[in-house]
């Protein structure tokens, strides 16, 4: 019998209103988000990795303008460009992480190359990118990451002490944190996520993102888990290892438990978003407790949905 596999991936949940969003603009985050899901899906198909498959799936995001990862990164108290990412393996709980680095064109690829070049899991900062030049990567100039949207968005708030999640503010602006989860036809999985944080954050800040277990899991017992939405509850409420645990310990499906955590537990501590998960039988999750999330997935048994709002 041959296994059921499938990707999905998320662009980021939150504010999503239905007004502000031109027709023109819908069309293209649609045509972002099908790009990166065949360019990971394909490599399901021949075989591939779900490692790989997330690996390319997020690049491809990354390298859209569209989402606060990579190129459309944000920017922060200091007009800097500060971004974080994670990746893990389902069967070997093998997990590379990465936060506060610049200029890095594929931030998800250095934190693969932490996992698989050095003995930790996460680096951060100077350090991390020290690490990232050992391995010859090349550094981009601020313009690579310099998106007109963007800095409007921090020019609106630089001398403020606020800062913004992308998805706080209702308003036509480019959303968060990226994603994406794969079962390939061996039944591995493996999750990886990549975000630029939120505009003017100061001090910093880390989210959900690159921590293993909050933002970004996976198991082969249970799921593999990319979240998107207020970083600091996810932080709190160590979403991605709490579906996996509902399913490990509570015998819950993945649905069920994603739902739990998503609809309920996130929510009675004050935060909100999302997440995208899939199970060694190739089923997926995709629950958000916001106005929309920018979501993709595709089966082997030929399902396929490329969504931005709640049905």
């Amino acid at each position: 019998m041959n296994k059921k596999y499938a990707l999905a991936i998320h662009g980021g949940a939150g504010t999503l209103v239905k007004g502000l969003m031109t027709p023109k603009k819908e069309a293209q985050y649609k045509a972002a988000l099908n790009n990166a899901l065949e360019k990971g899906y394909a490599i399901l198909e021949n075989k591939g990795s779900a490692m790989d498959a997330v690996e390319a799936a997020v690049k491809a995001l990354e390298d859209s303008p569209l989402f606060n990862a990579g190129k459309g990164s944000v920017f922060t108290n200091e007009g800097t460009h500060e971004m974080d990412a994670s990746i893990m393996d389902g069967k070997t709980l093998a997990a590379g992480a990465v936060s506060l680095i610049t200029g890095i064109k594929n931030p998800v690829s250095l934190a693969r190359d932490i996992m698989e070049k050095s003995d930790h899991v996460f680096l951060a900062g100077e350090g991390a990118m020290r690490f990232a030049k050992s391995l010859d990567y090349s550094i981009e100039s601020p313009e690579y990451f310099y998106d007109a949207l963007r800095y409007q968005q921090w020019q609106e708030i630089k001398d403020s002490d606020s800062f913004q999640l992308d998805h706080s503010v209702k308003k036509d602006s480019k959303f968060g944190t990226v994603g994406a989860v794969a079962c390939d036809k061996n039944g591995t999985i493996a999750a990886a996520t990549s975000t630029g944080g939120m505009t003017n954050k100061r001090w910093g800040r880390v989210g959900d993102s690159p921590m293993i277990g909050a933002g970004n899991y996976a198991n082969n017992k249970t799921c593999a888990v990319s979240c998107t939405g207020s970083g600091e509850f996810f932080i709190r409420g160590v979403v991605a290892y709490d579906v996996s645990c509902l399913m490990e310990y509570k015998g819950l499906s993945l649905k069920k438990a994603a739902s739990e955590v998503i609809n309920k537990r996130v929510l009675d501590i004050g935060g909100d978003g999302g997440l995208i998960a899939v199970d060694t039988n190739g089923n997926i999750a995709m629950p958000f407790n916001t106005e929309g999330m920018y979501r993709a997935y595709k089966t082997s048994e030929g399902e396929i949905e490329v969504k931005i709002y709640k049905e």
